[in-house]
């Protein structure tokens, strides 16, 4: 069965960093992968993704703060954020879609707070 797992969130200070983590089973690692998130009350919105050769884009927010990474080897994609903002706070999830089919993890909780 097709799984994707985030990890990594938690509570950190304005211009803190974190890296969260997406682990994808080995039948869907092999597409683009992306990093959505939901800010309390208002709707999901892409942040960033990845295709299979390495090819990256993003969200105009995060440009510059963010960095989308996956490790072939581990079945992970990494999104590392630096110079993290109180608006930056809201639930992560990984996204893959495979012939019109959408894959979704269960998401992780990131908090940007004094």
């Amino acid at each position: 069965q097709e799984q994707l797992v985030e990890s990594g969130g938690g509570l950190v200070q304005p211009g803190g960093s974190l890296r969260l983590s997406c682990t994808c089973s080995g039948s869907i690692f092999s597409n683009t992968i992306g990093w959505y998130r939901q800010p309390p009350g208002k709707e999901r919105e892409g942040v960033a993704s990845i295709t299979r050769t390495g090819m990256t884009a993003y969200a105009d927010s995060v440009k510059g703060r963010f960095t989308i990474s996956r490790d072939n080897a581990k079945n992970t994609v990494y999104l590392q954020m630096n110079s993290l903002k109180p608006e930056d706070t809201g639930v992560y999830y990984c996204h893959v879609g495979i012939g019109g089919r959408d894959y979704w993890g269960k998401g992780t909780l990131v908090t940007v707070s004094s």
